[in-house]
């Protein structure tokens, strides 16, 4: 007879499964081989159709246009990080040009600056993030550079600094996870454009960020919070925690600017009944919708986040 694992065994499991995945993720071989596979590929799309709102920006208008009709906004991201070929790095930021044409008002749009040229090269990046922060503006669009690892934090906060010199519409995405974060907000605050914070979900050594398990991730996360909401700059709590939520909610309850600077934010799939009560609450809300063939990355991101996952992973695969 099995004996059942205690529940610090399940706990130690679980984790050691969402390191697993995460590393699964940081593979830039398995992330054009796990779609294309046959055997592989169909069961694995299934999966992801839970977090993705389809492989085309015609798929993603369809999904925005829905989103919008529940009254919140959208923030639209195409996937594809760790592009290493400066033609495909140029010709993606076409896809994101179309987006910023197509979309309707209300959705902002999100991107790796590493999708657009970063793992090549910092100046190629700021070319093409440059074009793409003309046609927001041009459409009077949110722009929004989303986290990467923290190996390439530091170009991506030098590329956001850069942009923010000609625009004031370049929001960034900031980790709760990294310990250099609360330094990294004190620079953010003095530039224009919305700060978006998350917890964070990349493969860290503890060195460098806190453990996903650590309650000092939840602590570091409210400190940040409570931080941008009293500084008056626009920002957005991306977080499906309902602790964290509520506690944040409390804390800007009877605040009332003149112009309300933040959004509480979920990714599509995860948190509409979050977004549903902030919303009930007066906050402005909004819902992260991604598309685009490279989900393999995001997906197990995803997952690992949370070990119920992985069990509605295979139901999914399975249905």
């Amino acid at each position: 007879m099995t004996t059942p694992l205690p529940a610090s065994g399940t706990t130690a499991l679980s984790s050691q499964a969402a390191q697993v995945l995460r590393t699964l993720a940081l593979d830039e071989d398995l992330k054009w081989r796990i779609p294309q596979d046959p055997a592989v590929g169909p069961l694995a799309r299934k999966a992801a159709r839970r977090y993705v709102a389809g492989e085309s920006l015609t798929d993603a208008l369809e999904r925005a246009k829905s989103i919008l009709a529940t009254g919140h906004r959208v923030n639209v991201e195409y996937m594809g990080e760790s592009c290493r070929d400066s033609q495909r790095a140029t010709e993606e930021t076409d896809v994101f040009l179309n987006a910023a044409r197509l979309l309707p008002p209300d959705c902002s749009i999100s991107l790796d600056l590493s999708h657009i040229g970063l793992a090549i090269d910092e100046e190629l990046a700021l070319a093409n993030a440059t074009r793409l922060a003309q046609a927001t503006a041009d459409t009077g669009r949110e722009m929004i550079i989303s986290a990467e690892g923290s190996d390439r934090t530091d170009a991506v906060l030098a590329v956001h600094r850069a942009l923010c010199e000609s625009f004031d519409h370049v929001g960034v995405t900031v980790q709760a996870r990294l310990h250099r974060t609360a330094e990294d907000l004190h620079r953010l605050l003095s530039l224009p454009g919305r700060i978006r914070l998350v917890k964070g979900a990349f493969l860290e050594p503890e060195t460098i960020a806190y453990p996903r398990e650590d309650p000092a991730l939840a602590t570091a996360y409210l400190d940040h919070a409570e931080r941008l909401a009293d500084s008056g700059h626009l920002c957005s709590f991306a977080t499906h925690d309902w602790d964290l939520i509520h506690h944040i909610d409390r804390h800007i309850s009877g605040k009332t600017p003149e112009s309300v600077p933040w959004e509480f934010e979920t990714l599509l799939g995860l948190g509409p009944d979050r977004l549903d009560a902030m919303a009930e609450r007066g906050h402005p809300t909004r819902e992260y919708v991604v598309f685009g063939t490279d989900w393999w990355l995001y997906v197990c991101n995803r997952i690992a986040e949370d070990p119920q996952r992985l069990l509605q992973a295979l139901v999914d695969a399975a249905s």
